[in-house]
């Protein structure tokens, strides 16, 4: 790359030259990439959190563990399923010329699926330092979680997208 093809963030990068159907189709596809990602790491946590009343340990929980327990198995449920949802909804309106209408949801249930996700992580972290280390630690731990992913999944793309030139 020569000294003219760095790219430069204070100028207008060029817009790409496709129709909406074509704009659709890609997003479309990059959507499904990014779904694939999330989808096996939230189904290894999902079957985790399912096995786990099966533990002989698991009597030993007190309330506020299986409390935060349960709700760790919902939020993760949650999230796979608004992680096949666009999957279903794209065969439910195939063939139908809404592929417009199927990107924008599916990228709305997408970001509804990263939250869950977010929420279950910081929850497994609380969760699993509680009954290893204490109270405290759980509280403590969960929360540096939930810091370093608002700041990664929330925060930095808002500053990279201040920087940046509408995208189409």
């Amino acid at each position: 790359m020569t000294a003219d093809e760095t790219p430069d963030p204070d100028r207008p990068r060029p817009i790409r030259q496709e129709t909406p159907a074509q704009r659709a189709d890609r997003n479309w596809v990059e959507l499904l990439q990014e779904l694939r990602v999330l989808q096996t790491g939230v189904q290894v946590l999902t079957g985790f959190l399912l096995i786990l009343p099966f533990q002989a340990e698991f009597e030993s929980l007190d309330t506020y563990q299986r409390t935060v327990y349960l709700t760790l198995l919902v939020t993760s449920v949650l999230a796979t399923t608004l992680l096949t949802a666009p999957v279903s909804l794209h065969r439910a309106l195939f063939q139908r010329h809404l592929k417009i209408p199927v990107v924008g949801t599916g990228d709305r249930l997408a970001r509804a699926a990263l939250a869950a996700l977010g929420l279950t992580l910081t929850g497994t972290v609380l969760f699993v330092f509680d009954v290893v280390v204490g109270r405290v630690s759980g509280v403590v731990a969960g929360g540096a979680v939930l810091v370093v992913i608002v700041a990664l999944w929330v925060l930095v793309p808002a500053w990279l997208r201040r920087r940046a030139d509408p995208v189409t």
